[in-house]
């Protein structure tokens, strides 16, 4: 339920960053032949940056101007006199590269007049682009290329991207979708979530939840101090947290998870190649396929197993080293000080 509240609160933001604008009137508003467009370059000190691909239409860039507290409340007059006294704000074409970047003066002085300039910008679905913002949001959809974005403090949402993509933010939460290929995102204090993406996967946060929906690749989640909370993964997971829970359901995956401070529970639908699962201090809970073969090295303070059917090997309260079914995918589960439970179904 937490992971899925998640997923839910970073869409309703993501309307909310549409619907205001919306509401305004762009301050400038340019069109360029969607042919003549290869590579996007934004850049905004205090903004926030929506790219949306579109598979018709001319490219277009909206930029939207407010007060930097938040205010929409000053004139059209007033906006363009503190440009030009404050900023150098571009749209245009250099060569093949569409350009949107509003960056601060150099001799800038008042900063009570500071402008907060965002940019809402439509290109061809076929476009790499390199995106920065001091402070505010990213939202990246329907895109295919290289895509490399970083704001400093606020929200990352992808949907529908295919490509590289590499996304960074210093304090927000970073939300995917629907995206596939080789995927790189971020955030040094935030949550993370991944919703039906497939490729080559890495989630990491420093702080943060990871949340997995319907994955399917080579992932990595980590995190530092938050929860691990997974969903029908298919492939390879490396997931590990330092002081937090690892919980992962329906796994028909490689799995390689630890934790230093929480507990791990682990639901198979199938098994990869390998099985290994470490915790210093908590307990792990394990459901493995019936009928697979299996070496099992399992280790903890107290080791309790139901439904060992087929085993060979031997068995105490601390530990199970042995064969089921003739043997075959190795599963390692190092339980350290905490309760090992393991189950079969």
């Amino acid at each position: 339920m937490k992971k899925i509240a998640l997923l839910i609160l970073s869409g309703v933001a993501v309307l909310g960053l549409k619907a205001q604008h919306d509401e305004h009137q762009p301050f400038l508003q340019k069109s360029f032949p969607r042919g003549s467009v290869h590579q996007l370059v934004a850049e905004t000190s205090g903004g926030n940056v929506s790219v949306y691909g579109s598979a018709s239409g001319d490219a277009r860039v909206e930029v939207y101007i407010q007060s930097d507290n938040g205010r929409w409340n000053l004139s059209k007059d007033e906006i363009q006199q503190r440009l030009n006294e404050q900023y150098d704000l571009t749209v245009a074409m250099d060569g093949n590269v569409l350009k949107a970047i509003a960056r601060p003066k150099r001799n800038m002085d008042n900063w009570r007049h500071g402008l907060s300039i965002s940019f809402c910008i439509y290109t061809p679905e076929v476009v790499g682009s390199h995106i920065v913002t001091s402070g505010g949001n990213l939202v990246l959809k329907d895109l295919s290329g290289k895509e490399d974005f970083t704001t400093s403090g606020g929200n990352i949402d992808v949907d529908h991207l295919t490509g590289t993509i590499v996304g960074r933010t210093s304090g927000g939460n970073v939300r995917i979708s629907d995206s596939h290929n080789d995927i790189d995102l971020a955030t040094s204090g935030g949550n993370m979530d991944a919703l039906r993406c497939d490729g080559k996967i890495q989630l990491t946060t420093s702080g943060g939840n990871v949340g997995l929906m319907s994955v399917k690749g080579i992932i990595h989640a980590a995190t530092s101090g938050g929860q691990v909370d997974g969903s029908q993964i298919t492939g390879e997971l490396h997931a590990g947290t330092s002081g937090g829970n690892v919980v992962l359901s329906d796994v028909s995956a490689s799995l390689d998870a630890a934790t230093s401070g929480g507990n791990i529970r682990v639901n198979f639908l199938a098994m990869g190649k390998y099985v290994h699962l470490t915790n210093s201090s908590g307990d792990i809970s394990v459901q493995l396929p019936q009928n697979q073969g299996m070496d099992l090295r399992i280790s903890g303070e107290q080791v309790h197993a139901t439904a060992l059917n087929n085993f060979s090997g031997d068995q105490d309260e601390h530990h199970i080293s042995g064969t089921i079914n003739g043997g075959g995918i190795p599963v390692k589960v190092d339980g350290n000080g905490g309760s090992v439970h393991v189950s079969f179904r």
